[in-house]
């Protein structure tokens, strides 16, 4: 739902809608909504055993939020969200049949059941199919703090915003327009159950804050944004801090050029080396082994990267972003260490995807949870890391989805800087950077300590080798 409040800010609303919305908003999205939420999953599981089915499991959740976005001190949008929701999963044998629903009343819920259970007598049998093993589910639901509520007004929101977008464009006259400055406070509480008896549940939160800017000199115009993602507000960095830095970055980009087309060590920034090991992942799931379709195809027991190189999945650190107990299926959520001296110990497996590799789940049904990707001896920030490389491309932005999974074939728009002499020479764009993502892991020449933790993957800036720069 989408209100705009209009005495406040002078957007038009219409105040009907506003008032049946604040009304919504009245019921509380919090740890006391857990009882009801189990509630709802546990009447749904018996009432698919009622209808016959063998196995099942159902996920309840209810949520909501506030998002601002201020663009050049005036307000663009105030945006409450509430969503609330059920999904439930049916097996007769090892036939499944899925069906959700956004009404947690329980005719409708009772709809829902029966819905699933009438595709599952239509659906072919599959050998894999089922719940995770019982012995796998979660005892333990350790508190891992992820839960802290912003109590925040949209006045609050509106200043917050706007102050951090004033501070940036105060930064220089060359900054001449913005995207706008966002702020967003999101709050959910989240039920999982299933036939085996497993019934658990958490609230958890997550609170951001962006400002995106332009910087023109005469012709020339180019953007650049900064952003702050937490759990806990009190740790969001401050919003004059975050207008600045996109107020930097965009400043450092005028008089970007183009670079001939040639070959060079690509240092990427640690927002962007993410994205790296992002494709890394995606190519040892389970669902990418098992369906042929990775370039890491039987990778387990493999050197992929230097042996330098570690990376360690912790799924319980307190407040971070990607921290859960358990996973999509109710299987215990364990530290790991997915890579070991740039060996690959194992690949990242739901239940269902395990089972078609006669394997185990490893507890990554949903995703990664807080992969650690370190080089326990590096002591090289980003100027050293620029020191190390000498002369080479700078990437700070990306763009383009020009990469194959399949073949590993990587080629992307980016931009950045060119540096010489281990230090920024100047900004540069309009290029391509190619390569192929399993030579690029091989060629990796250092991890830097400047570790970004936005994110369900925390790494530093990455340094490769040499890749292919096309340009002019």
């Amino acid at each position: 739902a989408r209100q705009v409040l209009q005495q406040t800010y002078g957007i038009p609303a219409g105040r009907r809608e506003a008032r049946c919305y604040n009304s919504a908003m009245s019921q509380e999205v919090d740890a006391s909504r857990i009882p009801e939420l189990q509630q709802v999953v546990s009447d749904a599981l018996a009432q698919a055993r009622a209808a016959g089915a063998s196995q099942a499991d159902a996920d309840a959740s209810v949520q909501k939020g506030l998002s601002v976005t201020v663009r050049l001190g005036n307000v663009d949008t105030i945006e409450y969200h509430r969503d609330r929701g059920m999904a439930v999963t049916v097996y007769f044998g090892q036939r499944k049949g899925s069906a959700s629903t956004a009404d947690l009343r329980a005719a409708a819920v009772a709809r829902t059941v029966a819905k699933a259970c009438a595709i599952a007598r239509y659906t072919a049998s599959d050998d894999c199919a089922g719940l995770a093993d019982e012995s796998a589910m979660a005892r333990e639901i350790p508190d891992l703090d992820l839960d802290h509520p912003w109590d925040l007004q949209p006045e609050q929101a509106v200043t917050i915003a706007r102050d951090c977008e004033a501070a940036g464009l105060a930064l220089d006259q060359r900054l001449s327009n913005s995207e706008g400055a966002s702020l967003s406070t999101h709050r959910g509480v989240r039920v999982y159950g299933n036939s085996h008896g497993f019934l658990a549940g958490f609230p958890s939160t997550s609170h951001s804050l962006s400002c995106a800017l332009i910087a023109q000199q005469g012709q020339d115009m180019q953007r650049e944004h900064w952003y702050s993602v937490v759990r806990n507000a009190a740790q969001l960095e401050a919003g004059a801090a975050i207008g600045q830095r996109a107020a930097q970055r965009a400043l450092a980009r005028l008089g970007a050029q183009r670079l001939s087309t040639r070959r060079a060590a690509v240092l990427f920034a640690p927002e962007m080396a993410r994205g790296l090991f992002a494709h890394f992942i995606s190519a040892i799931r389970g669902a990418s082994q098992y369906r042929r379709a990775s370039f890491l195809l039987d990778s387990a027991g493999q050197r992929l990267f230097p042996a330098f190189v570690q990376m360690q999945e912790r799924p319980h650190l307190p407040r971070a972003l990607a921290s859960s107990p358990f996973d999509a299926e109710g299987v215990a959520t364990r530290d790991r260490e997915l890579l070991r001296d740039g060996v690959l110990e194992g690949y990242v497996l739901g239940s269902y995807s395990a089972r078609k590799l006669g394997l185990q789940t490893t507890g990554n049904a949903g995703g990664i949870h807080n992969l650690l990707v370190t080089a326990p001896k590096s002591t090289d920030d980003l100027p050293g890391m620029m020191k190390k490389m000498g002369s080479g491309l700078y990437v700070t932005e990306l763009m383009g989805q020009g990469v194959n999974g399949v073949t590993g074939d990587y080629s992307r728009g980016a931009s950045g800087f060119w540096v010489d002499n281990g230090a920024l020479a100047y900004p540069v764009h309009e290029i391509t950077i190619a390569g192929n993502l399993r030579d690029m892991y091989q060629r990796v020449v250092a991890l830097g300590t400047d570790v970004d933790i936005q994110g369900a993957v925390r790494c530093g800036s990455l340094l490769i080798e040499d890749m292919t720069i096309a340009g002019e």
